[in-house]
């Protein structure tokens, strides 16, 4: 799965550097950016498709949670409104699903702050600890408090369960405000961390990590429960144009920078090797450390 993950994003940060070139041209569509993306997934070592039908959104479209892309509502993407592209593939050493949101130009300052309440959401979720035993929904309310401070939401679950070269969805576990169906969380177990905030007709943002459950060693060890964290697979830059860092606690931002390094280092070497170089380049101007 971490291979899969790493071949990933090898993948999207191609895309990305391709998709800041090209846009402002005014030639790229949502469905030629989804088909876009699935040709550089396509170049990766044992590549069998995608894991779901691409979800490319921009500006209001993005706001509709499930949107996808069709003649008759293909958008262009351009640098004034922001654009969500959550996509997965099939490798056989592994499922991926991996959601960015990113803005091209200059986003606005609603746009911002919306968009650091939903990462917010996402690092306290990433690096909860929490006790073995706990069941995912205990979690979702972490993915929306930051949100609810500002009375704001999402409808739809925080995590679902993912496969190995299987079920891109796939129990018995998951991280959503419904309590069915809901297995305790147990190392070794792989969900998604995907919070996000739609704006009708005008935006919307989600930030979505394939996570893996691994033990984690507080301070305490109560009873001698044990305790377990969560350890990203997932290894593509988040953008930071699109934070106010001025909202993020020390906390946080130590975690969006060794995010980040941990993406320079894996992914990056994976680029270098591959001769991907302005790939790389991105790379490397994306994951600078924020103060």
């Amino acid at each position: 799965m971490r291979m899969a993950h790493i071949k990933d994003a090898v993948a999207l940060c191609e895309l990305f550097a391709w998709l800041e070139k090209e846009i402002p041209k005014g030639t790229v569509t949502e469905i030629s950016a989804a088909d876009k993306a699935e040709e550089f997934r396509s170049q990766q070592k044992d590549f069998v498709g995608l894991s779901f039908p691409t979800i490319s959104s921009v500006g209001p479209n993005a706001a509709i949670i499930h949107y996808r892309p069709l003649p008759e509502t293909n958008r262009t993407l351009t640098i004034n409104e922001v654009y969500l592209i959550d996509s997965g593939a099939q490798y056989i050493d592994g499922t991926t699903d991996v959601t960015r949101t990113v803005h091209f130009g200059t986003p606005s300052a609603f746009e911002k702050e919306c968009f650091t309440y939903v990462l917010k959401g996402h690092i306290s979720v990433s690096a909860a600890v929490f006790p073995n035993g706990t069941k995912g929904h205990l979690l979702d309310s972490f993915a929306r408090a930051a949100l609810w401070d500002s009375g704001l939401d999402y409808l739809h679950g925080t995590g679902h369960g993912v496969g190995c070269f299987l079920n891109v969805h796939e129990g018995p576990c998951g991280i959503s405000y419904k309590t069915f169906a809901d297995e305790p969380l147990e190392a070794g177990m792989i969900v998604s961390d995907e919070p996000g905030y739609y704006e009708d007709g005008s935006f919307g943002i989600r930030v979505e990590n394939v996570v893996l459950v691994v033990p984690a060693k507080p301070k305490y060890n109560y009873r001698n429960r044990g305790s377990l964290t969560f350890e990203p697979l997932t290894l593509v830059p988040i953008q930071i144009k699109m934070m106010n860092t001025e909202l993020l606690t020390q906390k946080e931002r130590d975690w969006v920078n060794e995010y980040h390094r941990q993406c320079r280092n894996v992914v990056g070497a994976e680029l270098e090797r591959q001769g991907r170089k302005e790939a790389l380049q991105w790379l490397i101007r994306e994951t600078q450390p924020i103060v």
